[in-house]
């Protein structure tokens, strides 16, 4: 059969249309980045000459304590030279130092706005615990002149310590007790030296208590050491006596008043150095007790002058 005869047969039978074919989407065009934003796949762009910016870490990870404020302090009173330490890495990630690079190249770091912040909340922290260890240092003064004793505050005398071995010479150091006080004799035999040492911050008594050489120091200068524990924020004692050695005595402040929670060891000293002598002489003691009733007795006077 010929194809003509087939076209005839089938003329009735309808025939499905053919499908359009599928038009391809029309491409969305990109959007625009906005002005001023780096490209997405690039690291963010500095400023030619300046170090990338610190990344802040999550709140938390970094406590601040005082070796940080008192490093933010010498930065802010020095040329700002890197120290690169642990310390340092600190600051910088807590956005309380920044780095800076000169045109010749070397990099110095300067305290930020949060840095000098940081800086005047820990002076207005150290003001006031200098300020209470300084009203203590002034009521153990003037409590051993009551005694009848003579006071001095803030001396820098030359003590002898042992060496570091057993085998080793005697050491000479530098001690600076917050109170030494002698009795007031002419016989040098009974002076009996004894050194008052303050501590108002529990931070600073484990500090001291971890340095033997400083407590040998005190005893050597003096028959008898005493530490003079003072109160935390909560009006609690900073420190238990059994946390004192017991070559030490033990003075604890309760409701103003000076309460002896341990008797120091009395050793008896048959002369003080010639060098703490000159010391003595060159420094101006404690104004005593009887200075003050002196002064109450001349006003008396001129009073009954007056009448």
């Amino acid at each position: 059969m010929s194809v003509t005869a087939l076209r005839h047969e089938n003329a009735d039978v309808p025939v499905d249309p053919v499908p359009p074919l599928p038009v391809p989407p029309s491409p969305v065009p990109p959007t625009p980045t906005p002005e001023g934003d780096p490209p997405p796949a690039e690291p963010p762009v500095t400023d030619p000459g300046k170090p990338p910016p610190v990344i802040e870490p999550p709140s938390g990870d970094i406590v601040l304590g005082r070796m940080h404020a008192r490093r933010l302090r010498e930065v802010y009173r020095s040329a700002g030279w890197p120290c690169r330490d642990p310390i340092e890495i600190d600051l910088l990630a807590a956005g309380l130092l920044e780095r800076q690079r000169a045109a010749s190249g070397h990099e110095t770091l300067r305290v930020t706005d949060r840095g000098i912040a940081h800086i005047a909340g820990s002076l207005v922290v150290n003001r006031a615990a200098l300020s209470a260890h300084e009203a203590l240092v002034e009521q153990v003064a003037r409590e051993m002149t009551r005694n009848g004793r003579i006071a001095w505050r803030g001396l820098s005398l030359r003590a002898r310590v042992a060496g570091a071995t057993e085998g080793d010479p005697a050491r000479w150091c530098i001690a600076r007790p917050d109170v030494f006080s002698i009795r007031n004799t002419s016989v040098e035999a009974y002076a009996q030296p004894i050194v008052h040492e303050i501590k108002v911050r529990r931070a600073d008594l484990m500090a001291d208590l971890r340095k033997p050489d400083k407590r040998a120091a005190y005893l050597d200068l003096g028959g008898e050491c005493w530490y003079v524990l003072g109160r935390d924020a909560r009006d609690r004692p900073i420190a238990t006596p059994d946390e004192i050695p017991s070559e030490c005595g033990v003075l604890m402040l309760e409701a103003g008043r000076l309460v002896v929670a341990r008797p120091a060891v009395h050793r008896v000293l048959p002369r003080m150095p010639f060098g703490v002598w000159m010391a003595l002489a060159k420094a101006r003691p404690v104004g005593g007790f009887d200075e003050q009733a002196q002064g109450l007795l001349n006003e008396l006077d001129g009073a009954q002058d007056s009448a």
